[in-house]
């Protein structure tokens, strides 16, 4: 099994280690609601995905149950 000929420093293994960076995702406007979403992906608050509609939203229905 190969073994590393020579010792890195921590000031080599820090500076590599420097561009780890996390990097805000690259948000667009979707131009039917107008909300924020990422580049290239179906809208998830509208469903469509470059003016055409791709998923339909399910409505919400509240459903009442009453216990005696």
């Amino acid at each position: 099994m190969p073994n590393p000929k020579k010792h890195h420093t921590h000031s080599r293994t820090r500076m590599r280690r420097g561009q780890w960076i996390l990097s805000t995702p690259n948000l667009t406007r979707c131009p039917q609601c107008g909300t924020y979403k990422l580049s290239h992906r179906i809208c998830p608050n509208c469903g469509y995905y470059k003016g055409e509609l791709w998923v339909t939203k399910k409505e919400k229905t509240k459903e009442t149950t009453t216990t005696k």
